[in-house]
């Protein structure tokens, strides 16, 4: 995320960390479960015991 792309500034590095995070947990693929992402195996998630 921080070496990614080039980022003008430090506020605009830190802005686009969250669109990243959500991207790493929920929706990238892991190879180590099976092609779920990383989010499918926490069991705590706020909303997930609904």
């Amino acid at each position: 995320w921080a070496y990614h792309r080039p980022y003008t500034s430090d506020a605009q590095r830190q802005a686009a960390f969250p669109d990243w995070l959500d991207w790493y947990n929920y929706h990238r693929p892991h190879t180590g479960i099976d092609g779920q992402p990383p989010a499918n195996r926490v069991t705590n998630l706020p909303g997930q015991h609904i």
